[in-house]
C-alpha cells in the first residue's frame, strides 16, 4: 500500500492558527492538484482532531474526475478514513454522511455497542490497539480490504504518528507565502517529536505553484 501525506503549511511550518482555525494558505492551482490527488487515491485519511476542528467532507469536487473514477470501475468517491482511538467523531460530522464510504480506526477501548451502532449505519469500523489505535495493525487491515493508495491530509498528530510507525512513502507539501506564528499552532508533524533516528526524506521535485512552492519528497 502506498501512503502519501499531502499538506499545506505556512512559511514558518504552521498548518493553521493557534485557535485551530484554517486560513487560505494555497490557491486555486493547488486546490486543483489536491482534488486530482484525492481522485487518484483509494482513500483519504485524517485524524479525529481534523474532523473536530474543520468538519471536512474529504470528497472529490470535480464532476469530470468523479466520472473518470466510475469509468475505471471505482466508486465515485474514495473512501474516507478517520483515526479516532476513543471514537470522538460527532454523529453529525460530514464525514459520516452517505457521500462516500467511511472507515473509522478505533482502539479496543471503544465499547462494542458503539461500534455496532456505527456499523448498523453503514460505517466500517476497524478496531486495532489497546487504548490507542495501532496504526501498523490498522493499515494491514486496510491493505487487506484492497486499498492500494491512501492520501493523508492531516493533522500534525496523525502525520507524526505515521512517520513514527514508518508507514509513509511520500510527502507532498505546499509552502505558502504567509507567516502564521504561535508556539501552540499545529505544525506538519506534532506529537512527541524525535530526539534521535529522525525520519529522512529525499527531495524529488520542486515546483512553483500559486504564490508558493510545492515540495515532493520520498520518505526514506
Amino acid at each position: 500500500m502506498h501512503v502519501v501525506v499531502n499538506a499545506a503549511m505556512s512559511a514558518d511550518g504552521k498548518l493553521s492558527t493557534r485557535e485551530r482555525e484554517q486560513i487560505a494558505i494555497s490557491g486555486p492551482d493547488d486546490f486543483e492538484r489536491v482534488d486530482s490527488l484525492r481522485a487518484d487515491s483509494d482513500a483519504v485519511m485524517v485524524g479525529v482532531g481534523t474532523v473536530l476542528a474543520d468538519d471536512p467532507s474529504l470528497t472529490v469536487d470535480s464532476a469530470t474526475r468523479i466520472e473518470a473514477r466510475t469509468d475505471q470501475g471505482k466508486p465515485p468517491q474514495p473512501a474516507r478514513i478517520v483515526a479516532d482511538s476513543s471514537l470522538r467523531t460527532p454523529l453529525d460530522a460530514r464525514i459520516l454522511d452517505d457521500a462516500a464510504e467511511t472507515i473509522l480506526l478505533v482502539s479496543d477501548a471503544v465499547a462494542d455497542s458503539r461500534v455496532s451502532a456505527l456499523e448498523d449505519d453503514g460505517v466500517t469500523v476497524v478496531t486495532a490497539g489497546d487504548g490507542r489505535v495501532d496504526l501498523r495493525a490498522a493499515f494491514a487491515e486496510l491493505e487487506a480490504m484492497g486499498l492500494d493508495q491512501v492520501m493523508v491530509e492531516g493533522g500534525g498528530e496523525l502525520i507524526f504518528s505515521l512517520f513514527e510507525a514508518d508507514l509513509l512513502d511520500e510527502l507532498s507539501v505546499f509552502v505558502g507565502s504567509v507567516v502564521i506564528g504561535g508556539r501552540d499552532a499545529p505544525t506538519l508533524a506534532d506529537g512527541d517529536g524525535f530526539v534521535a533516528d529522525f525520519s529522512r526524506l529525499e527531495l524529488r521535485t520542486v515546483e512553483r505553484l500559486d504564490d508558493g512552492v510545492l515540495l515532493r519528497y520520498d520518505v526514506q
